[in-house]
């Protein structure tokens, strides 16, 4: 029993169709075994049918694939599933359209120009299943129409109870077919990539109108993004000096919409206020090695056209394949329905061999930002790779010394350290080959986050999380200044995790540099300040903040300013409850730094003491006020501390996953930011500490997709936000 579950899991985990076989005179069959429903190997024979018009065509399906794999199918008469999207362009396919349906043996459907492009490189393998094919598809264009107008064979003229089209060999096209897609990709690459598409400056925000007049632009800014400040205690003794007393600064974005609008059939995303978006500048630094073959690089196909697909007509979007070398498969090109057919083919064209040169990919993937002549307003860089550099990193350093993975970045994105706010790199570690620690300094190191995709089923939803943030970003540039009001008091530290921070040498002021802010998302800074005892007041001045950052919608620079913080100064001391907002906060600097700690002993081999860390720290968190409040961020903590206990049970499974999920897990922590890590698509396996609604509106567009059917797709519900539960005192 328990092997046909895992079976039925594995089908319903990698979208496996059940082929339901046909019942046409043939009553007296034996019912398919388990193994044959969750297996295409035992589909009907090679059959065929007669045209109208008196050619025989070819309706067969491989006995050699292991794999059914659809992202939308129905049923038909004759007992087989037709697929009603095309796994390439995602876009739906069915008869009456305009456009050839391509029926592959292993009975896999994609359009015909989609298709043609992939053969036209090279490729005589199916793009899901890895099915190598005997009848491919061609789109020659001969001199003259060898077949009269009645003679030739549409794809739309097949019977209806059989809507697939499938192949002849050498069926050429008509001469005059708007369908046939240019050769791409073909052109040596320039030295300097400022070729890109110009943008479209009319609608350079998106859904923004631009009868919006300047004042109502700010005004509405201002009234949006919020700046509270708590103080650990309300009151302390007047007569008594406190060293490193804790002000919590929390700072909330404004709430907007995440990429395009819902699809009309899919009516239970969350309802999230469609204000306007900036386009974004996204390059994609893909790795096509020979260990992506198979089921990673199709699945990679998949989710780079589900990012491609969600991309607006003001995004621009270039991608880099690297494997031994590095090329671009295209300039930086807006995301109109032109441009995303142009992607979605390129992508598709990609084949696995070579080696892992990560520092070559980087390297193009940072000279189309360079080089480009105009900007979008919103750039970033995602990295994906499943193993590890062997060009730069290993040859470069000796086994006694930690490897520099710095030399991985491209000068342009490390080299300038005056520089406050960078093009982030956010890697994606894939399987459990990847180096962990070079993706995570690589993204520290630029400001991106680093997600472990352990298995491929949460690729898609992985990218979708990352996009569904980049989509939606509402604040640029954020600079968050803390000046002390009373004139004897000082800073003695801010903790901003991995956020550049310094304090003057007066220690009277600091600065914390926060980049950008997705849509409805969160920061929360402690800053601990030494506070002087006061004999003649009742009440003192601590800090206020100010925030300076640009609007991307009017590209104006706005500064905001916060209410003084202050404190009551009590004749006698008495016991004051502690603010649950601080004492959440100092839970998670907590816990993040005992992962640090954790990660450092493992390390050296002392995996003993590493678990030993992740445990006091539990009970620690178990002791606090926001534990006996059932605080879900501590909650929520303990299960993480739990979960990398038990990766780190042996070396051979902290070398497989620990490493890789506790780096995603510091990563999340020091960013507060949400990042992947889990082995399955639902929604427990990705982080949601840090989602916002853009990050789960576009997972559950992800899902959607991946379960082929609006009527069962598992929506990620939204979740409370830790910094904005009832306060409790």
């Amino acid at each position: 029993m328990g092997s046909k579950w895992r079976k039925a899991k594995l089908a319903l985990g990698l979208n496996l169709c059940v082929y339901v076989p046909t019942t046409v005179g043939d009553d007296d069959s034996p019912p398919p075994s388990d193994t044959a429903l969750l297996s295409p190997s035992v589909m009907s024979p090679a059959t065929s049918v007669t045209s109208p018009h008196g050619l025989r065509l070819s309706r067969s399906f491989s006995r050699s694939s292991n794999k059914f794999d659809s992202t939308s199918c129905f049923l038909l008469p004759s007992g087989l599933y037709f697929q009603k999207t095309c796994s390439i362009c995602l876009a739906t396919m069915k008869c009456g359209d305009g456009h050839a349906i391509f029926t592959a043996e292993c009975s896999h459907s994609f359009h015909f120009h989609c298709i043609a492009s992939n053969v036209k490189h090279g490729n005589q393998i199916c793009p899901v299943c890895r099915a190598k094919w005997k009848e491919i598809p061609l789109q020659q264009v001969p001199a003259f129409d060898p077949l009269p107008e009645k003679a030739r064979i549409s794809p739309l003229d097949l019977p209806l109870n059989n809507p697939l089209m499938t192949v002849i060999r050498r069926l050429p096209s008509r001469p005059n077919s708007n369908r046939i897609v240019p050769p791409l990709f073909q052109a040596p690459e320039p030295a300097v990539f400022d070729d890109d598409e110009p943008l479209d400056h009319q609608t350079n925000v998106i859904g923004r109108n631009s009868s919006n007049t300047k004042a109502a632009d700010d005004k509405g800014f201002q009234r949006t993004i919020k700046i509270q400040t708590f103080p650990e205690v309300p009151a302390v003794p007047r007569f008594n000096s406190h060293d490193n007393f804790t002000v919590l600064v929390h700072l909330k974005a404004p709430l907007s919409i995440s990429g395009q609008n819902p699809d009309r059939n899919q009516t239970n995303y969350p309802q999230i206020s469609r204000t306007p978006r900036t386009p974004v500048d996204l390059v994609t630094v893909l790795d096509i090695s020979g260990s992506m073959a198979g089921t990673k690089l199709a699945l990679l196909k998949r989710a780079m056209g589900f990012v491609i697909q969600n991309l607006g007509p003001n995004d621009r979007l270039s991608v880099i394949a690297f494997s031994s070398t590095a090329r671009r498969l295209f300039p930086l090109r807006r995301m109109t329905e032109t441009g995303k057919q142009q992607a979605l083919q390129g992508v598709n064209s990609l084949a696995a061999n070579g080696g892992t040169n990560i520092a070559e990919g980087l390297r193009k993937g940072a000279k189309v930002m360079e080089n480009r002549r105009e900007k979008n307003p919103v750039a970033s860089i995602i990295l994906l790779s499943d193993g590890q550099d062997t060009y730069t990193v290993n040859s470069s350093s000796s086994n006694k010394q930690e490897p520099n993975y710095q030399l991985l970045l491209p000068l342009s994105i490390h080299g300038n350290e005056n520089a406050a706010f960078k093009i982030p790199v956010h890697a994606f570690g894939f399987g459990v080959d990847h180096d962990a620690s070079s993706m995570h300094s690589i993204s520290e190191i630029s400001g991106g986050t680093f997600s472990f995709i352990e298995t491929e089923a949460v690729m898609q939803d992985a990218f979708a999380q990352c996009i569904g943030g980049l989509l939606s970003v509402v604040v640029k540039e954020l600079q968050v200044c803390i000046e002390c009001v009373h004139p004897s008091l000082s800073i003695s530290s801010l903790r901003a995790g991995s956020y550049p921070n310094r304090l003057m040498p007066d220690r009277c002021t600091g600065f914390i540099d926060v980049g950008d802010l997705y849509a409805d998302e969160e920061r929360d800074f402690l800053v601990s300040v030494n506070v002087p005892a006061d004999f003649s007041s009742t009440e003192t001045s601590l800090i206020k903040v100010r925030c300076v950052c640009n609007d991307p919608f009017s590209k104006e620079t706005v500064a905001l300013e916060s209410e003084e913080v202050r404190i009551k100064r009590t004749e006698i001391a008495r016991q004051e409850s502690v603010s649950i907002e601080v004492d959440r906060q100092q839970n998670r600097l907590q816990a993040a730094d005992a992962m640090a700690r954790a990660r450092s002993a493992a390390e050296q081999g002392d995996l003993a003491s590493a678990a030993s860390i992740l445990e006091s720290c539990r009970r620690a968190l178990l002791d606090t006020m926001s534990a006996k409040s059932n605080d879900r961020l501590c909650i929520a903590l303990d299960a993480e501390l739990k979960e990398m206990q038990e990766r780190m049970a042996s070396r051979h499974l902290y070398e497989a996953s620990g490493r890789a999920y506790i780096l995603s897990g510091l990563s999340s922590h020091s960013w507060q930011r949400a990042t992947a890590r889990g082995d399955s698509t639902d929604g427990s396996s990705l982080v949601r500490a840090y989602q916002t609604p853009s990050m789960t509106q576009m997972l559950n567009r992800s899902q959607a997709t991946l379960l082929g059917s609006p009527l069962t797709q598992r929506l990620v519900r939204p979740i409370w936000s830790f910094a904005s539960q009832p306060k409790q005192r």
